[in-house]
């Protein structure tokens, strides 16, 4: 971005909510890196694919925000006043460079080093004096160079020795006074087509003082100097073609040309107010009799018939202009000599009457050009040439056309009529222009049509009719038309158009109908289904207006299958409007469709479904308050689209419209404030944005547009550096761009570090527990695992269901099936709960074993080396001894069918817990007195739950 100073940047006001957008910028900031570099926001100036424009921008030197890629630079009309060294630093791609119109008065030397591949350079209008040594250093690629208007008065020797390809050189209005100047221009440049040095000081010009080798030269235009004397004593023009040597300024020039070879291949020749003597002139002209082909002899103040006479002897001469030369009246015997000529050009004379036989001479002229003029009739000598083929009368005062006013020009293939009084047109008018391809009527009087393009004009391809007085087409008013393209009928009066006007139009694909009085009934009567070719439709600034969005039972364009513009904006007529949801039936082609201006409130979410292939929509100027997603499901190829002075809130629409080929978006003078992320990133082939005149809001909810409109590659946001805060009133008028987004951010560089110790010690601390305490973990994860299903039987006042909950690894299932369950159950009357015998099938495990837990008065574990390796098992005796601790009863009852050592219940924290403070049970001590040992058994099942102390005398071995 520009360099520009910001120190003072106002800061914005966000509170918390700044802090929520510094993760964003975090991720922001690393992929801003990595971008493709196509196009961005400059201040000041525009850019398009790969060329800027900075033009009327205020510049006082040269922006260096400039992108690489670029191909043109526009930098005209500024007030840049010198071009540093380093202003042109790496744009190696180049090719275009326009400075005119600026003060700039030095340039350093090597300025223009690095522009490698630069082709065209401007200078016009500015202040350079002179010329130094190697100035265009560097430019070995540049073909046209144009220093015109500036105040040069020294070119040093060495100033275009670089130039070795330079094609075209204008050094014109100059102060340049001796041909040495143009000497040291040309000694560097062999291969010059286009010299360019009218209107400087130039007294001389004698071939002598400018080299003494031949020069490529076609074009030569030393045109507008006071030159005395114009000598050519050598062949040193051998390729010239082009030769511009008018207007001497008052002072009467000699002609000094030793041999008539030396101007052999000049074909077109300039001699417009030329001052010399007329015997002067006569050898001038004889001096390029052998190639001369076009002639101007504009302004000229000598005896403009003698001049003719003597042009038109040269056999080759076939183009003639004789502009400003204040003819009225072309008599008979003007031209008599001229039978070669095929072009003559009388535009901007007086010529008020030309007598009949004017033209007849001219038996191969071919066009015409009578306009700026004063005639008030088409004048009969325009009849005489059989083989005119174009005919120039606009802006005269033509008010009458006859029927046989083009009589027997049957080659005519353009007639202009433009501007002039025409009121009416005669059905017979054009009968003899049957290869007329384009006619020119617009800007006249014309209120009736009269049937004139019913009959004749069969190869009429263009027909402007615009800016007459018509009211309405009739029917079968065009029916001689089959050939007709284009039909211009704007800025009329045209109220009706009846149903089948435009029959015979089989051909038309352009018809203009701006700014007229058309009507919506006009449009429902079906007056364009005979248009099946049509293209582009122009209905803008008339009076379609509908009420509401129904159907409409006659589309208007249903037959218009191939038309692909469609513009209907700008109504006269006040009030709200709406489409009918299928006023675009039948456009199946449509590629552009304009509503800018009709005050519609909405569109129909089915409004497109009949244009799959739109590409650009405008919709600006309009009442919408809101568009939805769902209008942009048929056109998922839009490319460009327009939605500037709308009521628009917000343009979240977008995040959901997946408009992904969407590449350009006008987005001017709406009423949102805030651009947001997801907005922008939902469009991401976008290239252009211009979000000019909106009232934006000044805080960090802006942030992210912020830095996306300053970093971004890809997408440029037209005149972003001139974007106005509106919110809150104390930054009001502030530079958008200017504000500083510092409270918005955090610091990156510590959140990577943060981050990262972070992560580091996580790690270290999940490892560490993993390794040393991972039996705890588990105890947790049981724990709580138990806790909602304490508190959801925990106040229960049912009564228990069992005795005992028998809690046992399958593997031991034969010990309680023949020993345990014969003795409890079949001897002493317990009720037992067995899992395999009394849970709910289809309910949860876990949520089984609770249940008969809590529903039994105690909870006897038979532990054996399988049981402390079973998960279930696990889970049983944690929610038991959870029970237990939770309640204060003595509900726990452990009873060993192994003899297991200390050492190996050690992993099992729980247990060794359990029995440290529990006495247990011991099946293999309790063998030989198996009698007792269910006697003890049978005393626990019948103890009080009370956890006082151990109230028996249980058969164990000391407590591990």
């Amino acid at each position: 971005m520009s360099s520009g100073a910001k120190e003072d940047k106002a800061k914005p006001k966000g509170g918390s909510k700044c802090f929520k957008l510094s993760i964003i910028f975090l991720l922001l900031n690393i992929s801003s890196f990595v971008v493709p570099a196509t196009g961005f926001s400059l201040r000041n100036c525009r850019i398009s694919y790969s060329n800027i424009k900075c033009s009327m921008s205020l510049l006082t030197a040269v922006p260096h925000d400039i992108p690489s890629s670029v191909k043109g630079f526009d930098l005209s009309s500024n007030t840049i006043s010198t071009i540093q060294v380093s202003d042109f630093k790496n744009l190696p791609h180049l090719a275009q460079l326009d400075l005119k119109h600026n003060n700039i008065s030095h340039i350093d030397k090597g300025a223009f080093a690095d522009l490698i591949s630069l082709k065209n350079l401007n200078l016009n209008d500015n202040k350079l004096v002179q010329l130094g040594d190697d100035l265009f250093d560097g430019l070995r690629n540049l073909t046209e160079l144009r220093i015109n208007k500036n105040h040069i008065t020294v070119v040093a020797p060495g100033s275009f020795k670089s130039l070795t390809i330079l094609k075209v050189l204008d050094i014109s209005q100059n102060k340049l006074h001796h041909l040495t100047a143009v000497h040291f221009i040309l000694q560097h440049l062999p291969h010059l087509k286009t010299l360019s040095i009218q209107k400087n000081s130039l007294t001389s010009f004698q071939s002598w003082e400018l080299t003494n080798s031949s020069l490529e030269l076609t074009s030569l235009d030393v045109s507008q100097n006071p030159l005395a004397v114009f000598g050519i004593t050598a062949d040193v023009f051998p390729n010239l073609a082009s030769l511009n040597v008018g207007d001497s300024r008052e002072q009467l020039m000699k002609w000094d040309v030793r041999n008539k070879t030396f101007l052999r291949r000049v074909s077109a020749l300039d001699i417009s107010g030329l001052r010399m003597a007329f015997g002067d002139i006569k050898t001038f002209l004889q001096t390029v009799n052998s190639s001369l082909t076009s002639l101007k002899m504009n302004a000229m103040t000598l005896d403009l018939k003698a001049l003719i006479n003597v042009s038109c002897t040269i056999p080759t001469a076939s183009t003639l202009q004789l502009r400003h030369n204040n003819l009225s009246f072309v008599s008979s015997d003007l031209f008599w000599l001229c039978v070669n000529v095929a072009e003559l050009d009388l535009t901007l004379n007086q010529i008020q009457d030309i007598q009949q036989e004017a033209f007849s001479s001219l038996r191969g002229l071919r066009i015409l050009s009578l306009s700026r003029n004063r005639l008030q009739l088409v004048p009969a000598a325009v009849r005489n040439p059989p083989t005119l083929t174009k005919l120039d009368l606009s802006t005269n005062m033509i008010h009458t056309l006859r029927c046989n006013d083009f009589a027997n020009l049957t080659k005519l293939t353009e007639l202009s009529l433009y501007l002039n009084s025409i009121s009416s047109l005669e059905e017979c008018l054009f009968k003899d222009l049957i290869h007329l391809r384009i006619l020119n009527l617009q800007n006249n009087h014309i209120s009736a049509l009269n049937g004139v393009f019913k009959k004749y004009l069969p190869n009429l391809r263009q027909l402007k009719l615009n800016e007459n007085e018509l009211t309405a087409i009739t029917l079968g008013e065009f029916k001689g038309l089959q050939s007709l393209q284009t039909l211009s009928l704007h800025e009329n009066k045209i109220k009706r158009i009846e149903n089948g006007s435009f029959v015979g139009l089989t051909s038309l694909t352009d018809l203009q109908l701006q700014l007229n009085n058309i009507e919506r009934t006009e449009l429902d009567k079906g007056g364009f289904n005979d248009l099946t070719n049509l293209r582009r439709l122009d209905l803008r600034n008339n009076h379609i207006k509908y009420d509401d969005s129904s159907a409409l039972p006659h589309p208007p364009f249903s037959q218009l299958s191939r038309l692909e513009t469609l513009a209907i904006p700008s109504q006269h007529r006040r009030g709200k409007s709406h489409l009918p949801c299928n006023f675009l039936q039948g456009l199946t082609n449509l590629l552009f469709f304009n509503t800018r201006n009709i005050q519609l409130l909405s569109f129909a979410t089915d409004m497109f479904n009949y244009t799959p292939r739109l590409q650009t929509l405008d919709v600006s100027s309009n009442d919408l308050v809101d568009l939805s997603p769902d209008l942009f499901t048929p056109i998922r190829n839009l490319k460009r689209i327009y939605v500037s002075r709308t009521s628009l809130r917000s343009l979240d629409f977008l995040v959901d419209a997946n408009l992904t080929e969407l590449v350009f978006m006008q987005a001017r003078r709406n009423a949102y404030s805030v651009i947001s992320e997801d907005v922008m990133k939902s469009l991401p082939a976008l290239i252009y944005v211009d979000f000019q005149g909106n009232s934006f809001t000044c805080d960090c909810d802006n942030a992210w547009f912020l830095r996306w409109a300053e970093n971004n590659k890809q997408t440029q946001v037209f005149d972003a550096f001139n974007f106005e805060c509106h919110y809150p009133p104390s930054l009001k008028g502030t530079k958008l761009l200017e504000l500083n987004l510092e409270s918005c951010t955090v610091n990156i560089d510590f959140i990577c570090f943060v981050s990262t110790t972070c992560m580091i010690l996580l790690f270290m601390v999940v490892s560490f527990t993993y390794h040393f305490l991972s039996c705890y973990l588990a105890y947790a994860y049981y724990f709580f695992l138990a806790v909602p299903f304490d508190a959801k039987h925990k106040n229960k006042q049912d009564p228990y269901q069992y005795d005992a909950f028998i809690s046992y690894n399958t593997h031991d299932e034969p010990w309680v099936i023949r020993e345990l369950l014969p003795k409890l159950e079949g001897e002493q009357g317990w009720r037992l709960c067995l899992h395999h015998r009394d849970f709910q099938p289809g309910k949860p495990i876990i949520d089984n074993i609770t249940e008969a837990i809590y529903r039994s008065r105690k909870t006897i574990c038979v532990i054996s080396r399988r049981y402390l390796e079973s998960e279930w098992c696990s889970r049983e005796i944690q929610v038991a001894s959870f029970r237990l601790f939770d309640e204060q009863k003595d509900v726990l009852i452990m009873v060993f069918l192994e003899d297991i050592p200390t050492y190996q219940l050690s992993p099992y924290y729980r247990m060794r817990k359990l029995l440290k403070r529990r006495t247990y049970l011991s099946w293999p001590q309790a063998k030989k007195h198996t009698e007792l040992f269910w006697e003890k058994l049978r005393q626990a099942l019948k103890a009080r739950e009370d956890l006082g102390e151990d109230r028996l005398l249980l058969i164990v071995a000391d407590s591990p």
